[in-house]
C-alpha cells in the first residue's frame, strides 16, 4: 500500500493516469454510441461533460508537473468535477432502480431542448431526469453504464482527496 501510495507523489503520474482513464472511457461510450446503437440520454451527456472536465484538469495538471499550491488547486479542481459527475450518475442509478410506476416519463430529446429552452431550464430538466435514463441498455458483471460510472467518479473523487492529503518530498 505504500509503495501504491508513493506513486501519488510523482508530479505527472497522477494525472497522466486519470487523463488516460477519462479518455478511455470517453472513447468506450462513443464505441457504445456510434457502433453499438446505443443512444445516450441526456443524463449520460452531463457524465460526458463531467469526464472532459476531469481529463482537461488532468492533462493540464500533469503537462504542468505541478507542486505545492498549484498541484492542491488542480485536485481540488479533479474533486469538483469529480463529484459533479459522482452526483449526476447517483442520480441516474436511483432512476434506474425505481420501480416502473415511479419513473418518470420520457422528455424531449436533449438536442430539442437546448434548441428552445433557456440554458437554466435544460440544466433542472436534464437533472431531474427522465424515463429514458432509467432504462438500462447495457451491463457489464451485472451493473449499468451507470452504476460503472458512479464507481469510476467515486475513485477518481478518493484519488483526489489523497492528492490533496498527501504531502510530497522536498527536492
Amino acid at each position: 500500500m505504500t509503495t501504491l501510495l508513493s506513486l501519488l507523489d510523482h508530479p505527472r503520474l497522477p494525472f497522466g493516469a486519470l487523463f488516460l482513464i477519462t479518455a478511455g472511457l470517453l472513447g468506450f461510450g462513443l464505441y457504445l454510441e456510434h457502433w453499438e446503437g446505443l443512444e445516450p440520454c441526456p443524463l449520460c451527456i452531463f457524465q460526458r461533460l463531467a469526464y472532459l472536465a476531469v481529463g482537461a484538469v488532468a492533462l493540464l495538471a500533469g503537462l504542468h508537473g505541478a507542486r505545492g499550491v498549484f498541484r492542491r488547486v488542480y485536485a481540488a479542481l479533479l474533486l469538483l468535477g469529480s463529484l459533479a459527475g459522482a452526483g449526476l450518475a447517483g442520480r441516474q442509478v436511483w432512476l434506474q432502480h425505481l420501480p416502473p410506476e415511479q419513473v418518470p416519463e420520457c422528455g424531449l430529446g436533449l438536442e430539442f431542448m437546448l434548441e428552445t429552452n433557456p440554458l437554466w431550464e435544460v440544466i433542472a430538466t436534464v437533472l431531474k431526469g427522465t424515463g429514458e435514463c432509467a432504462v438500462v441498455d447495457w451491463t457489464f458483471l451485472g451493473l449499468s453504464i451507470a452504476e460503472w460510472s458512479l464507481g469510476c467518479f467515486l475513485l477518481f473523487a478518493l484519488v483526489s482527496v489523497l492528492l490533496l492529503a498527501r504531502r510530497l518530498p522536498a527536492r
